[in-house]
């Protein structure tokens, strides 16, 4: 099953799943039950924390709910917050979900010292979702912003070229893509 969130990111061959962990979890779970995939792949935009480039493609396989809040010891949780089918973590692209968008670009620093890079409202609950009904899951992220005073701005901006640029290389490398989310590798 290709998913996307909707809102401005529709793809003729994903289904609209909804914007942010809320509404996405439970969309996504009831579509689940229903008619269970073999597989769920989301296609979406993405904020850099500094490291990726604008425009950049960015496969992962997996996320994490980390809120800004925890760089400063003023937060913790007692659930699991990162989900992963990566059979090498450290190597991959950790995409951070949350229900808000970060600004503060000196935060960037932080998560990428922890190896999360970009962030998406998204995909940790894609990934939970998956987890939870033992499917295979994984993401493809265009980096429309960098996660600073002006990501709003410029995700707006880059929006409509980023959705683009995921069609023309899921059109160029669907095969590839899908074969191995079927397979889950």
């Amino acid at each position: 099953m290709i998913l996307c969130a909707g809102n401005g990111e529709v793809f003729p061959f994903a289904t609209s799943i909804g914007v942010g962990m809320v509404e996405s979890s439970i969309t996504l779970t009831e579509l689940v039950i229903k008619n269970k995939p073999k597989f769920l792949f989301f296609i979406g935009s993405a904020g850099s924390y500094g490291e990726k480039e604008i425009f950049e493609i960015i496969h992962s396989k997996s996320a994490c709910n980390i809120e800004n809040s925890y760089f400063n010891s003023n937060s913790y949780t007692p659930i699991e917050n990162l989900i992963t089918t990566s059979e090498n973590v450290s190597r991959e692209t950790i995409v951070n979900s949350s229900n808000y968008i970060t600004t503060d670009f000196s935060l960037g620093e932080k998560y990428i010292e922890k190896n999360i890079h970009i962030e998406n409202m998204e995909f940790f609950s894609v990934m939970h979702v998956a987890k939870r009904f033992g499917l295979p899951a994984g993401g493809l992220f265009a980096i429309t912003n960098y996660c600073n005073e002006n990501a709003h701005k410029d995700f707006k901006q880059n929006q409509s070229k980023a959705m683009e640029l995921l069609n023309k290389y899921i059109s160029e490398n669907r095969d590839k893509l899908f074969a191995n989310s079927t397979n889950g590798k």
